[in-house]
């Protein structure tokens, strides 16, 4: 793969590319919708993926920090540590005006989110790029899209695994070949609208940090509710017949078409959006099935039947009608 030198850019970059590139990792106490930030990093990079500068912090999330032996950082660590409401400001002074690029940018983009709506705010962020998407659209030849392998990929040396500032380090170091490699092709980068939370709801104090804490799920909601599926669920979906209405549809990681537009075509075809994965659901969407995010485990310990997204909206044109 060639590529482009800093002599070559000016006069080959597409002009369509957006100018400016935010890459962003946090760490978290969870993977669910009322968890929270405890470390965020952000390497700004110029419209060709040049580092112009790198910024780091600990975030207090105002109750237990998770899994420790994942990012490392304790109670007593983050006790000191500012608030989000705190760092708010000069978090969205390093993303505004530019692109959010994360490695399956949809978890990251959404924790922000959630911070901001929280804070009763939002970040200044309209679009985003997931590294995995755009390695897809290079057909870089990875053993999976870990960003261990993206990294290894373009020689890029990871020295602290889960660190939120080696890990947004690592990725832009592997931004930017991947970004010259598409600008080189031509390749239309995979872009997707941010939408910012617009309902925000107050919930009850929680307890501090290093105190077990009981979560009122469903705090932090989408500004839109579905209306109920008028159908009932015929069970699961079968590789070797088309989908029916009322089939209840799960959906993990980031897609190429926004999450909300497919929501949208799935619940006009007659299905049931999941918003997780039981022995009820019909289908797993996920561009990822090796990832070990928990629908896609809950997935493999039911047996339910998972398809990639390109399969999915092939399966959306041809939707039969409820029985009766």
């Amino acid at each position: 793969m060639t590529v482009l030198d800093d002599r070559t850019t000016a006069a080959m970059w597409p002009t369509a590319y957006p100018q400016g590139y935010a890459v962003v990792d946090v760490e978290t106490t969870g993977l669910a919708r009322d968890d929270r930030i405890v470390s965020a990093a952000v390497y700004r990079l110029d419209a060709q993926g040049n580092v112009e500068d790198h910024w780091y912090t600990l975030v207090n999330p105002e109750r237990d920090p998770g899994p420790v032996w994942i990012h490392g950082l304790t109670s007593d660590v983050l006790e000191g540590a500012p608030l989000f409401p705190e760092i708010a400001a000069e978090f969205a002074a390093r993303l505004d005006g530019r692109v959010l690029v994360a490695h399956n940018a949809m978890f990251d983009w959404q924790m922000i989110a959630r911070e901001y709506a929280r804070a009763e705010s939002a970040a200044p962020v309209r679009q985003r790029l997931c590294t995995i998407a755009l390695a897809k659209e290079l057909s870089l030849p990875l053993p999976n899209h870990k960003l261990e392998s993206l990294a290894a990929h373009f020689g890029v040396v990871q020295q602290h695994a889960h660190n939120a500032l080696d890990d947004a380090r690592v990725l832009a170091e592997a931004f930017r070949p991947s970004l010259h490699a598409a600008a080189e092709r031509n390749v239309r980068l995979p872009l997707l609208e941010c939408r910012p939370l617009t309902e925000w709801a107050s919930a009850p104090a929680q307890p501090r940090i290093g105190q077990q804490s009981s979560y009122r799920a469903g705090s932090w909601r989408p500004s839109r509710k579905r209306p109920p599926c008028p159908y009932p669920n015929p069970g699961r979906y079968e590789s070797d017949r088309p989908l029916k209405q009322g089939m209840r549809v799960a959906f993990s990681g980031d897609t190429s078409v926004d999450r909300e537009l497919l929501e949208d075509r799935t619940v006009e075809a007659g299905l049931h959006v999941a918003t997780s994965v039981s022995r009820l659901t019909s289908l797993l969407v996920t561009n990822d099935p090796d990832s070990a995010t928990s629908k896609t485990l809950k997935a493999r310990s039911f047996g339910t039947p998972v398809v990639d997204e390109a399969a999915y909206t092939q399966l959306l044109r041809d939707v039969t009608p409820a029985d009766g």
